[in-house]
């Protein structure tokens, strides 16, 4: 008899401000453990709303259907609207699920899904409903976390983040094309763009913990992403030194569209961050997979409620998660106090 080895797997980011996500699409709830947050902080429950509201589905004709408030139920770590720096337990409870839609799994893999590989790795365990523990439901609680670390950064350093293009379309053109694919059934991909400035001179660690690498994990990990590019790019690799080194100017400035990070760490200038990602696995559209009840090729059409486009909801995620990765690099570097 063959061995099957058992698996314990952990959703974790950060390593003085980590954040545990946890939870399933078409489970209980979702939500974040904060381990490390520091005590004596103001929770703005306000913006915490403001946060919430912007990630959540329902509220966009380029978004899903499915109708959750998306309220945050703070079950420890904050006492009289301050943190006690104790672990924060942040809820988010499901209430408009469909399970029935994915009655085929797991004979019927979706293409472009994690069903085969999870259901596979955990020896049939996993639920697979609305994509478990993979889901972007889950986004929820970074969504959550991020909006939590707005009190513990200065005011000064900004994270801002946009729609960059859907379908390499921006603008009016970009919207009619994200509405006709939508109408097809289909799905489109999109891009996000980032942009975080203020960081003081230094900011950062050399090589794997620097601003780069550590970001670029944390962003890779939203669901759908596929690429990650910093400053100018994939362009960088037709540049030649002459065009793409930035002078230090008078008082050690940057022009703008320098680097915003050397060596991991801060420049001083902006650093423009890209977000690109796929277009969403879960369409209407009629496909083919392969059946592993029937050990043959069979035709999937999918009932669930799905984005036909990703940036519109990753936006906020991607301001959340880089919120968390700079609190994380703060606190390590001593620029506040963990």
């Amino acid at each position: 008899m063959a061995f099957q080895p058992t698996y314990s797997m952990r959703m974790r980011v950060g390593s003085n401000l980590v954040v545990t996500l946890f939870g399933e699409s078409h489970g209980p709830a979702v939500g974040a453990l904060i381990d490390g947050y520091p005590s004596g902080h103001r929770i703005d429950a306000e913006q915490l709303l403001i946060d919430m509201d912007s990630r959540k589905p329902g509220t966009s004709r380029l978004a899903s259907m499915r109708k959750e408030s998306d309220k945050v139920e703070i079950l420890s770590g904050v006492y009289e609207g301050n943190s006690t720096g104790l672990p924060i337990l942040l809820l988010i409870r499901n209430e408009d699920v469909k399970s029935k839609d994915y009655s085929f799994l797991p004979n019927l893999p979706r293409p472009g899904h994690v069903d085969h590989p999870i259901d596979i790795k955990t020896d049939g365990y996993a639920d697979l409903r609305g994509g478990g523990s993979f889901s972007a439901r889950l986004t929820a609680g970074l969504v959550a976390a991020g909006s939590l670390s707005r009190s513990i950064l200065p005011k000064d350093w900004k994270i801002e983040a946009k729609v960059g293009a859907l379908g390499g379309l921006e603008g009016v053109e970009a919207e009619a094309l994200a509405s006709q694919v939508k109408k097809a059934g289909d799905s489109l991909g999109s891009r996000v763009d980032l942009t975080i400035s203020g960081l003081p001179v230094g900011f950062g660690e050399p090589w794997f913990d620097g601003i780069e690498p550590v970001l670029a994990r944390a962003l890779m990990a939203i669901p759908a992403a596929r690429a990650v590019e910093f400053g100018r790019g994939v362009e960088s690799g037709v540049m030649r030194g002459s065009e793409h080194n930035d002078a230090w100017q008078d008082g050690m400035s940057l022009k703008p569209g320098a680097d915003g990070a050397l060596g991991g760490m801060a420049t001083g200038a902006a650093l423009k961050v890209r977000i690109t990602f796929k277009p969403p696995s879960g369409i209407s559209m009629p496909q083919t997979t392969f059946n592993k009840a029937k050990n043959s090729m069979d035709e999937l059409q999918i009932k669930g409620r799905h984005d036909p486009v990703i940036a519109p909801r990753a936006r906020p995620v991607v301001e959340a998660v880089t919120r968390l990765v700079i609190a994380d690099l703060a606190i390590k570097g001593g620029y506040i106090d963990g």
